[in-house]
């Protein structure tokens, strides 16, 4: 899913131009991360749950000489889908 994707539907859905759906997808996108940054996890009802999850400094391998390579300590984003979207899919 893209950005754009998001603006086309918006634009569809609400009878927006083009230039509205995507200043509205864009601060949808906006407000999501930012509520992710503030609180560590967002939830989207019968979708699922994207949460901030802290990652520890590991080692890991270099794939084009096999080389071990040191990876820091860092964030990433996880997501578990809700049941209603595992039913649908």
């Amino acid at each position: 899913m893209s950005k754009a994707f998001i603006a086309s539907v918006l634009q569809e859905s609400a009878e927006l131009t083009g230039v509205a759906a995507n200043r509205a997808a864009a601060d949808l996108i906006a407000a999501i991360v930012k509520e992710m940054k503030r609180s560590g996890g967002f939830t989207l009802p019968s979708f699922g749950t994207f949460r901030v999850v802290k990652t520890k400094a590991r080692k890991g391998l270099n794939p084009r000489n096999g080389e071990a390579v040191k990876v820091k300590a860092g964030k990433t984003v996880r997501f578990k889908a809700s049941p209603t979207l595992k039913k649908a899919v």
